[in-house]
């Protein structure tokens, strides 16, 4: 089949190692690296059916082995220096509020997440929730994609949603979480530990997979003006354990990306210097440009991604060229990948990310 763009790549070149140099400034990139959290399942689908010629596995319960080589035929031939994968670790919660799906390539329903009271209001449902162990954990995915993957690429792992989402999302709930802090601070602090504890549990064993290069946590922290919770709270409740996963990757030579949602300005320098992440991920063009920020902060920490994924759904394609075009003369030619500002949600034009990819490819420094 052929098509107008560079991509997906006939004849891809992933090199992990020397993306990582790239993102942190040891060296000019001689092409642009790619970065995603993730597309959406019907994303992929597509691409995969349309430009590479596959019939989709749908999920893994489908065709275990097919499914993964899909997913890892999928990053390889969009560019990407690595796959993402997620799961393994199932968090139980009720089921969230859903409506109908208005996207494109539509699911049925979306969900939204618990906002009042969620799974734990007392000491009580803590005692009895099902927390996860070692030995309810899944590692089959990790294992099969680390025997499996092309010369050059490399896997970071991500078992579920970090320990400030999963804590006030699923577990608390925002309402409660937010009565809970002042009625029952020590409630709260439980239920963040044994969860930080969970993920500390999974990352310990994951980061000794083969081919695994480190960690690209999601926690999302924050929304437009600020973050959810008081830097204060971060700082005693969350951060603790994005440093201890840190450290646990930097103990083996790899590297710790977080992806968070929101304005950040607050808490940066914590992250940066405390925490001690490698790469930072999710940008919108309201909160701050992502040139605005690799030129602010670019020099201390990688920059992944910022293609505002409003202007990735809206603008035509020569404004989203030209956008995306500018965004790469920016960022280039260190310290940054290619990349959306969040993530390719199913209502993003697929046409409008593979122009956005196609500007990647056609870049020359």
């Amino acid at each position: 089949m052929t098509h107008q763009f560079a991509v997906p790549f006939s004849d891809p070149k992933p090199d992990f190692e020397g993306f990582r140099q790239v993102l942190e400034g040891k060296r000019d990139a001689n092409r642009v690296h790619y970065a995603e959290l993730f597309a959406d399942r019907e994303i992929v689908e597509a691409i995969l059916a349309d430009y590479m010629g596959l019939t989709p596995v749908p999920s893994p319960e489908d065709d275990f082995e097919e499914y993964w080589r899909q997913q890892i035929e999928y990053w390889y031939k969009m560019g990407y220096d690595y796959i993402r994968v997620a799961g393994g670790l199932e968090i139980p919660r009720a089921k969230h509020r859903i409506a109908e799906d208005t996207a494109a390539l539509s699911r049925g329903e979306r969900g939204w997440i618990e906002q009042g009271i969620g799974e734990i209001a007392s000491w009580a449902d803590f005692e009895e929730y099902p927390w996860q162990t070692v030995e309810d954990m899944d590692f089959s995915a990790y294992e099969f994609v680390a025997k499996n993957l092309p010369e050059g690429m490399k896997m970071l792992v991500c078992p579920s949603s970090g320990v400030f989402e999963i804590s006030s999302e699923y577990m608390l709930g925002f309402e409660g979480m937010s009565m809970m802090l002042y009625e029952d601070p020590e409630l709260v602090e439980a239920v963040f530990l044994r969860v930080g504890q969970m993920l500390f549990d999974f990352y310990r064993n994951a980061v000794t997979i083969d081919n695994v290069a480190g960690i690209f946590q999601g926690d999302d922290l924050g929304f437009k003006t600020s973050t959810f919770l008081s830097p204060t709270h971060l700082r005693k409740l969350v951060f603790p354990w994005h440093k201890r996963y840190a450290e646990l990757a930097h103990e083996r030579g790899q590297v710790y990306w977080l992806h968070s949602c929101g304005n950040l300005q607050n808490v940066i320098d914590d992250l940066i210097d405390d925490v001690g992440i490698d790469a930072i991920h999710s940008f919108q063009d309201e909160i701050m440009p992502v040139a605005d920020f690799k030129d602010e902060y670019g020099h201390r920490v990688g920059v992944l991604g910022g293609i505002d994924i409003d202007k990735l759904c809206r603008l035509d394609e020569a404004d989203l060229r030209s956008y995306v075009r500018t965004t790469i003369d920016r960022c280039m030619p260190r310290g940054w990948a290619l990349g959306s500002g969040n993530s390719i949600a199913n209502y993003v034009p697929v046409r409008s990310f593979l122009i956005m990819m196609d500007e990647g490819a056609k870049w020359r420094g």
